[in-house]
């Protein structure tokens, strides 16, 4: 089982364990660290995060709805070259000890 560190808004250090298989959103959400409101369809941005370590990489590209998204945001928090939706990221076991901060808020 993977293990993720998140850093929260407020500069704690999380480190959970994850399912394969799983969106990142989903245990992001459950430990209270994002809200993802629309439940994955990447259409509300409460999922923002920016990854560590060039794991940017090892995710996988953005997706169309994805991008269009982010680019939403742009007006209201700032959206990184290492910007992702957690939603679209499908986690794996090469996903082993990717960090990520969360992303402000709207």
């Amino acid at each position: 089982m993977p293990k993720i560190t998140v850093f929260s808004q407020d500069g704690n250090e999380h480190s959970l364990s994850v399912q394969v298989g799983d969106p990142l959103m989903e245990p992001l959400r459950d430990e209270g660290l994002v809200e993802g409101t629309c439940g994955g369809a990447a259409s509300c941005g409460t999922c923002h995060i920016y990854l560590r370590d060039d794991w940017s990489q090892k995710c996988g590209e953005r997706t169309e709805d994805e991008g269009y998204m982010l680019e939403g945001l742009e007006e209201h928090v700032e959206v990184k070259p290492v910007s992702r939706l957690a939603c679209q990221i499908i986690l794996t076991d090469e996903m082993d000890g990717i960090s990520m901060d969360i992303a402000p808020q709207i």
